[in-house]
């Protein structure tokens, strides 16, 4: 049976690290685990820790590392750069699926056409954590606060960038790209696409145009099936 599994938001320097109070009380209250149990932490950073239980306070529970082991990525680093949509839901949706998906960054985009720009970033951090931990995992997604979708275009550093957009003009294919073992950037525009101004700012940029399929998708589906084809070998 799988160790219980949790995130360790702070450093861990030392072998002895006390738990923040809701990881305690989730540990002690809700899981019972008593001195001695093993259970397992990840900083989020590739870290997985082994440890022990050694104070099964439940406001501020210790554990003491037994084993650290550092956990490469599989694939290259994959980013998506998404707008920011008018139901939050469906963005919280693809923030957990692109998580266990392996995403390594999240950028959410302001775009022209952007009908909602409120993002809690704190509720959307908590989401790629739980997804992380659920899927057991040692890497959460780098989340950006919401950007201009030009100062993303401009700034972006990844050595291979695309842009999926639904103007009729040629596209390569993304599903015969796939995984790579070097960083990769997609954006997906809101609901009303990308407008033709950041289509060609885009490529201007170096960005490529690529299409996900032969249907319409919205733009939390787009931006999971560009992890998919990104991120799964």
């Amino acid at each position: 049976m799988a160790l219980p599994f949790f995130y360790l938001s702070q450093p861990a320097p030392d072998d002895l690290v006390q738990l923040d109070e809701d990881t305690s009380r989730h540990i002690v209250s809700v899981l019972r685990m008593e001195n001695g149990e093993e259970l397992h932490l990840t900083d989020g950073k590739g870290w997985l820790f082994t440890a022990t239980v050694t104070d099964a306070h439940k406001k501020k529970c210790t554990v003491t590392i037994r084993e650290r082991k550092f956990v490469e990525r599989n694939v290259g680093s994959v980013g998506i750069g998404i707008s920011l949509l008018k139901n939050v839901s469906r963005l919280e949706w693809f923030l957990e699926k692109a998580t266990e998906l392996g995403v390594a960054e999240i950028l959410p985009l302001i775009c022209n056409r952007t009908e909602k720009q409120h993002f809690r970033f704190d509720r959307m951090q908590q989401i790629l954590v739980s997804a992380m931990l659920q899927s057991q995992q040692v890497w959460l997604p780098l989340l950006r606060e919401p950007q201009p979708i030009s100062q993303v275009v401009t700034h972006a550093v990844y050595q291979q960038k695309w842009i999926a957009h639904c103007t009729d003009t040629d596209k390569r294919s993304l599903r015969s790209e796939g995984p790579r073992d070097h960083a990769q950037l997609l954006l997906i525009g809101p609901e009303g696409d990308f407008t033709p101004e950041e289509i060609e700012l885009a490529l201007s940029h170096g960005f490529e145009p690529v299409a996900l399929g032969d249907t319409r998708l919205r733009s939390e589906t787009a931006g999971m099936t560009g992890a998919v084809l990104l991120c799964v070998r």
